[in-house]
């Protein structure tokens, strides 16, 4: 049978490795090909008023 404490260790590791592959995952998509394709798309003037100062 299992031991607390390998129990406890498997627990820590699996869930520090999850959270490792949810970061990775939303690192992956925002910068993914589609995404930007996405964004260009939908704001379409968003890069030229991107460098324009308020009067």
């Amino acid at each position: 049978m299992i031991s607390d404490n390998t129990l406890y260790s498997l627990a820590l590791f699996l869930g520090g490795l999850s959270m490792l592959l949810i970061v990775l995952y939303h690192f992956l998509e925002i910068n993914s090909e589609e995404h930007k394709a996405l964004k260009a798309k939908s704001i379409p003037g968003a890069q030229q008023g991107a460098g324009k100062a308020k009067s």
